[in-house]
Order: structure tokens, then C-alpha cells, then sequence
């Protein structure tokens, strides 16, 4: 006998709502393709109402002292602390990951990411006071730029939110956030969790699809824009922005070159680059899924590698599990479409099937024998697939590694210093590796450039991006 699903609700100005005119959409476990929950399917009333709740408390938060914001945040990560287990476990029921795995890679990340905004709320400064005039004497304020309307993908849906909120607060700013339509649940309890500590308004969700978040963008009070997620929806925020000239953040796709040259230590390189490639069933927009090979120790890497993804765990009851399902059944149909559509020169040499007639499995891949125009190296797969490309010489390689419209990160794997060095600054790319990929720190930015978007998240970049700069002088 199956349980009846949750009945999620959005949060606005301090209290839970369902939609103004009822209705609702289904969530999806991915593990198991049933109907766990379902969540208010937002329009214009909702959207409008959660805006002005933050539009009024944004004076009171802004005029918080840094301190004051501060405890804020660090009372909010001891919050989560003390019910991870309860944040872990609708987090992977939302997306299917390995609960253990999580909690180890993934929370203490969280909970540090929390603290290090609160630290950097109470460094909000602009420089020091000058004369740069005859009588005249000049300062410059950071002040926080308004409300925010931010929108979450759901590869990371606490640690997204985390991205988006913790900045924003810490710099003085009200949010309202919309979860992906896949993932709500965790962002929901994320509020709930909150409520109790900020002031009503501050911090509002709502749940929703792809109109409710043009509905965000597109209403006239948030100042600012934030997005995780593909290049189209960057795109389309973009253009809706634009319209009032609103500030926009975009973190958007990758397509991650991992540059592996003849001295590299192959065996470790091949350890490093299958988890990076497959953790999370290559949810990640760094992950390290488009390998070039020098043609001296190809063959060898790649029979490495193949032995590396057929040892690689995923499907439900796997209990040393990788990775598990991919989000949705959209996305497992279109990884198994890049596969599928293969040309005639490209290889698999592991995986490239579903894994099981329940939930959306997908096992670890590789492909060799890739061309650079090939649709599968040009365009972000988002799935547990590496392909691996063939290259001559340190030229060839960074042309293949730059010959994509993403830009977001990189890695290097060389014994060669000043060869990483060349590399680390030709590479076109927001992030660049050197013998690892993907370890992420709150005090370094992250983010991109050409369709991988712009503007940083994490570091004193990402913080800097929620602020706006105001000159003041005075006469003497």
C-alpha cells in the first residue's frame, strides 16, 4: 500500500502557502519513477506576493548591522547541522543520490560555504575616505542592491540554494527562490529551517516551473537575477532582465576539457578523473567528462579508463554506489540520446546503456575515436559519459580544449610545470585545474565566461556580484 504523497507549499513573508489558485505538480522520485510529493505550481499572485513580502522587509534587513546579519547566517548553518539528517534525506530522495556519499562530500561543503558569507557580511567596505579634489572629500559605500529573484537547478538543490541565498543575505539583500520543478522538497524544508531565525520576508521560496521563474524575472521590484541551469534558460532570463535593466548573475553549462599529456602519472590521473567524471552521474557543469589524451599514452588511458567505469557502481540496492539515477526521465532520455546518436568513428568502450527497468539509471560511459565537431563533444551531455579525443602537441591540445562555446573550468595533468603554467593562462575557461578537477573552496570564486555566463559565486567575487558601489562627497 503506497503512502500518500507530500503535500509541499511555498514559503512567503514568514508563512506556508499553497498556489493562490490551487493548483499543483507532481515530483517524481528518480530512484523509483513514482510520485512522492507535490508542490504548488506558482503564478502571477504567488510570484507577486512573495516579491513584495521581500520588497517590504528589504529596508530592515539592509539596515541590520553586519553583526547582526552575521549571526544570522551562523545560526542558520548550526540549524541545518542540527537536522541534517532530515536535510540529507529529502535532498536524495529529491535527486536519487547516495545518502552516506552526501553526507560525506557534500554537507560539510554546505554548512562551510554558510559560515564563510557570515564571515564575509561584516566585511562589506568600500575604500577609505580621500581627498582627490581641492576641498572636497570622497568616500565610497557598498550597499546592498534590493530583492532578489534567484532560480536553482536540481543537481545541487540545498547547495545551489546555499550559492544563491548566503551572499545575498550576508550583503543585506531579501530573496525570493524558486527550486527547480524536480526538486523542491529540500528547498521548502530549507525555509522552514530558516524561519525561525530571519525576520519575515527575508527569505521567501516558491515552487514552480519554467513560467513561474520567467514570472520572477520579469516582475518589476527584484533588482537583480540569478540563475544555475542551462544555457537556453541563461539565455531567456537574460532577455527577460533586460526589459528594465535589471543586474543578472548567470552560472550556466560546461563542458570541462581535462588535458592529459604523456607524462602524467596515468593510473592516478584515470583514479581522479572517473570520480570526477562520474560523481553525481555527471550532474555538474565541471564535471570532468571531455578528456584529451595525448596519442602517445591514448590506448592505454583509455583501456584504463573503461576498466575504471565497468568497476564504477550505480542502480538501485547498489550499496557502494558512485552515483545513482539521473534527475528526471527528460534527462535520461537525452543521455541516451547523445549515445545513440554516435557516429560511425566513435567507440564505446563501456557502458552507454540504461541500467535496470526502474528509475533512471544510467551506467558509467566512455567514448573514444571523437572528432571535435562531433555533437557529443560540442554540446553539454550532463550524464555519466567521458569521452575521450586524441591529440598531438600542447598546440593542438589547448585548440581542442578552447574549441567549445563553454567556458567554465579546466584541468591540467602534467609533471611539467611550466607547461601548466602556458596552459593555465591560454586556457579560456573560469577555472583551471592542475593535476585534480573539481575540488571547490568558498573562498575562491566560481563561475565562467562565453555561454558558461557570468558574474562568480563563492569567494569575495561571488559577495562583491550582491552589492552595488555608491560614491558620496561632501565639501569641506
Amino acid at each position: 500500500m503506497t503512502s500518500e504523497p507530500r503535500r509541499l507549499r511555498n514559503y512567503i513573508n514568514g508563512e506556508f502557502r499553497d498556489a493562490a489558485d490551487g493548483r499543483t505538480m507532481d515530483v517524481i522520485d528518480p530512484a523509483t519513477e513514482e510520485v512522492y510529493a507535490t508542490a504548488p505550481l506558482s503564478g502571477a499572485a504567488d510570484v507577486d506576493a512573495a516579491v513584495r513580502a521581500a520588497e517590504a522587509a528589504f529596508p530592515g534587513w539592509r539596515d541590520a548591522t553586519p553583526g547582526a546579519r552575521q549571526l544570522a547566517l551562523l545560526k542558520i548553518a548550526d540549524a541545518l547541522e542540527a537536522r541534517a539528517d532530515e536535510l540529507l534525506e529529502t535532498e536524495c530522495r529529491d535527486t536519487g543520490k547516495p545518502l552516506e556519499l552526501t553526507r560525506e562530500e557534500e554537507l560539510p561543503m554546505m554548512l562551510d560555504q554558510i559560515r564563510f558569507f557570515a564571515g564575509a557580511a561584516r566585511m562589506l567596505e568600500g575604500k577609505s575616505a580621500g581627498e582627490y579634489m581641492d576641498g572636497l572629500t570622497s568616500y565610497v559605500r557598498r550597499e546592498p542592491i534590493g530583492v532578489c529573484a534567484q532560480v536553482t537547478p536540481w543537481n545541487y538543490p540545498v547547495m545551489m540554494a546555499i550559492w544563491k541565498f548566503a551572499p545575498a543575505l550576508a550583503a543585506g539583500n531579501t530573496v525570493v527562490l524558486k527550486p527547480s520543478d524536480t526538486t523542491p522538497a529540500a528547498t521548502v524544508l530549507l525555509a522552514e529551517i530558516m524561519g525561525g531565525i530571519l525576520p519575515k520576508g527575508v527569505f521567501n521560496v516558491v515552487c514552480g516551473d519554467r513560467d513561474t521563474g520567467r514570472l520572477m524575472v520579469e516582475h518589476p521590484v527584484p533588482a537583480m537575477a540569478s540563475i544555475t541551469g542551462s544555457v537556453r534558460a541563461g539565455t531567456e532570463v537574460a532577455g527577460s532582465a533586460a526589459k528594465d535593466l535589471k543586474r543578472v548573475h548567470l552560472e550556466l553549462g560546461g563542458k570541462a576539457p581535462v588535458i592529459v599529456f604523456d607524462d602524467a602519472d596515468i593510473p592516478k590521473a584515470v583514479e581522479d578523473i572517473s570520480v570526477a567524471g562520474y560523481f553525481n552521474a555527471g550532474q555538474d557543469c565541471t564535471a570532468a567528462t571531455r578528456v584529451l589524451v595525448h596519442e602517445s599514452v591514448h590506448d592505454e588511458f583509455v583501456a584504463t579508463l573503461a576498466k575504471a567505469a565497468a568497476d564504477t557502481r550505480t542502480g538501485p540496492g547498489e550499496a557502494d554506489a558512485l552515483y545513482g539515477p539521473l534527475n528526471n526521465a527528460a534527462q535520461l532520455e537525452r543521455v541516451a540520446g547523445f549515445v545513440d546518436r554516435l557516429p560511425a568513428h566513435a567507440r564505446v568502450e563501456a557502458g552507454g546503456r540504461r541500467v535496470g527497468d526502474k528509475g533512471y539509471y544510467y551506467a558509467a560511459t566512455v567514448v573514444s575515436g571523437l572528432k571535435q565537431d562531433d555533437e557529443i563533444i560540442q554540446n553539454e551531455v550532463f550524464g555519466p559519459v567521458i569521452t575521450v579525443q586524441s591529440f598531438t602537441d600542447e598546440e593542438q591540445a589547448l585548440a581542442f580544449a578552447n574549441g567549445v562555446q563553454y567556458a567554465l573550468a579546466s584541468s591540467v595533468w602534467t609533471k611539467d610545470h611550466g607547461r601548466a603554467m602556458r596552459l593555465s593562462k591560454a586556457l579560456d575557461f573560469g577555472c583551471v585545474w592542475i593535476n585534480t578537477h573539481i575540488p571547490l573552496v568558498a573562498e575562491m570564486p566560481h563561475g565562467g565566461f562565453k555561454k558558461s555566463g557570468y558574474g562568480k559565486d563563492l569567494s569575495s567575487y561571488g559577495f562583491d556580484d550582491y552589492t552595488r558601489v555608491k560614491h558620496v562627497m561632501t565639501a569641506l
